[in-house]
């Protein structure tokens, strides 16, 4: 039996919620090593969280807008890119200091999905409002100065990179594509762009039967494994570094975000939720009946993540 073959023949693993606010928004997981930590933020909410499973510790901090990601530091504190920015944020203070300004019109945009890489510099998308046409970008942090590296996307997600950091993802969640690039790891310059994956879009009359969801946020395994979210697909789709379909994990929310290696072992799998749109185009809390939109979950995993890369800077 092949190692796919394996995985996809693996039992169901226990689904935990923790014990935190549910998020309007919840993305951008990522475990801290050094404080052995899960952070995340809530967009719509306009917050950082902070939960630490020993001795259980939770902590949030407001902040004056729409945080889109965090990333750890190299000398402590998170950088975090808001709507009005990109920023340094103190941790122990609860202070932040500003790093760029946005590269847009923040009444018409914000940043969203972002990570750092394994040299340290901070990759980051934006999302235009409205999303049609499509004027989102990918933009990169590095020394002081933000980039934009590419653009003509309506929704910048997904990114992440392969074990040996010479491969970058990088979707566009409206048009459910996820692509590939070749990383040139000296001067970050990406080259030899091409389809990773395409999902279905939904279904011209609505119907949300047989719909899979968007790919969202993503994270990668030891063996080259890209796990993405797929909003308002209830599930993490786990594909090969070919980009074929391993294993498609069922999850209890109906818009999960971004998943997120962590643990002592690296094996935990933290996965951000939000809660969906109503009718009238507004998020509720995520917190009455039905399915536990805007929580954060965690399952436990066979193949360990690779650990969070932490911004220069």
């Amino acid at each position: 039996m092949s190692p796919a073959q394996r995985v996809a023949a693996g039992p169901t693993p226990t689904i935990e919620v923790l014990p935190v606010p549910r998020a309007v928004l919840g993305e951008s997981p990522l475990w801290h090593p050094e404080e052995a930590a899960l952070y995340w933020v809530d967009i719509d909410g306009c917050a950082l969280h902070r939960w630490q499973p020993a001795p259980a510790t939770h902590t949030q901090w407001s902040l004056p807008c729409e945080p889109g990601c965090a990333a750890p530091m190299l000398g402590g504190g998170l950088l975090l890119a808001q709507r009005d920015g990109l920023w340094h944020f103190d941790t122990e203070r609860g202070t932040r200091r500003r790093l760029a300004k946005p590269p847009f019109e923040p009444a018409e945009a914000r940043f969203n999905d972002g990570k750092a890489d394994p040299q340290g510099r901070f990759w980051v998308g934006s999302m235009h409002e409205p999303r049609d046409p499509a004027r989102s970008a990918l933009y990169r942090y590095a020394s002081g100065k933000l980039e934009r590296i590419a653009g003509d996307v309506a929704t910048s997600n997904g990114l992440a990179w392969s074990p040996d950091g010479r491969t970058l993802y990088w979707s566009d969640s409206r048009a459910h594509r996820v692509r590939a690039f070749a990383v040139d790891p000296l001067d970050g310059s990406l080259s030899h762009g091409r389809v990773f994956a395409q999902f279905d879009p939904p279904a011209a009359d609505g119907n949300p039967e047989g719909y899979g969801g968007a790919p969202d946020g993503a994270a990668v395994d030891t063996e080259g494994c890209y796990w993405v979210a797929m909003y308002r697909g209830s599930c993490l789709q786990q594909l090969a570094p070919d980009g074929t379909r391993r294993r498609t994990w069922p999850l209890p929310v109906r818009c999960p975000t971004m998943p997120c290696f962590g643990g002592a072992d690296g094996r935990t799998l933290f996965v951000t939720s939000a809660a969906p749109r109503g009718p009238d185009g507004v998020r509720s809390d995520g917190a009455g009946g039905g399915p536990p939109d805007g929580a954060v979950l965690s399952l436990r995993v066979d193949v360990p993540g690779l650990p969070v890369n932490f911004a220069r800077p």
